[in-house]
């Protein structure tokens, strides 16, 4: 019994040096947020021509990092800039068909039945740039924000794919999709929960895309939900 009090008072005596000797951590009050993301969107063409349609699901992942960069002392307000990839694809029944000349034909598939898949889809590196506000402080780590902004981006690739009746084929690196696309995005939630939006203010198809005579002046509109981590 003396043996176990004796080892039992070293025991107290070794967590209270040990104690002493961690030092105590401090707040960090030059905090900054949200400086990585990911997100999953649900993807919109708008802008369609007549009879385009879009089918199935549409998706959007979205991924990077943003230097959050405080502009008050409170550190409530922010300019975010980044860097990030996404990928995105839109089910349509607009057929893209490339010709030996090397041009592209664009046609639209009445018939559902007649394909399995048909789609566009792209892989874009981004520039995002955000002015930033939330109700955050540096002790307090759930908070509402209101992100807005506007994002920049550049198809690094970029695919055609049909499955159906006519056959099954793929085009890549396709001329007449835009290699630039820009918007403006708005992120608002609290805490984990984020609601997302992206607007495209440029065509996905430049203006030598044409279906019956006119330019397939379609636009993008993303929207979904975006998670944020430090």
């Amino acid at each position: 019994m003396k043996r176990f009090i004796f080892v039992f008072i070293i025991f107290i005596q070794t967590l209270r040096v040990m104690a002493q000797e961690v030092p105590n951590t401090k707040v960090d009050s030059l905090y900054r947020e949200d400086q990585f993301f990911f997100g999953i969107t649900y993807n919109l063409l708008l802008n369609k021509p007549d009879n385009v349609k879009q089918n199935a699901f549409s998706a959007g992942f979205h991924l990077g990092f943003i230097r959050d960069m405080p502009i008050n002392k409170r550190r409530n307000l922010a300019i975010g800039l980044g860097l990030g990839f996404s990928t995105n694809s839109y089910n349509e029944n607009l057929l893209i068909t490339k010709l030996e000349t090397g041009t592209y034909n664009y046609e639209i598939l009445p018939n559902a039945e007649t394909y399995r898949r048909n789609k566009i889809s792209n892989n874009i590196i981004e520039v995002p740039l955000e002015f930033r506000w939330r109700s955050s402080t540096y002790t307090e780590y759930k908070f509402w924000r209101i992100y807005s902004g506007f994002k920049f981006g550049y198809v690094i690739s970029d695919n055609a794919k049909h499955r159906g009746d006519i056959g099954d084929f793929d085009y890549g690196n396709i001329e007449d999709l835009n290699e630039f696309q820009y918007g403006l995005t708005l992120g608002v939630g609290y805490n984990t929960w984020n609601f997302y939006a992206y607007y495209g203010l440029n065509s996905l198809l430049t203006k030598d895309a044409v279906l019956n005579g006119n330019s397939i002046d379609m636009s993008t509109l993303q929207i979904g939900l975006m998670f944020y981590l430090l």
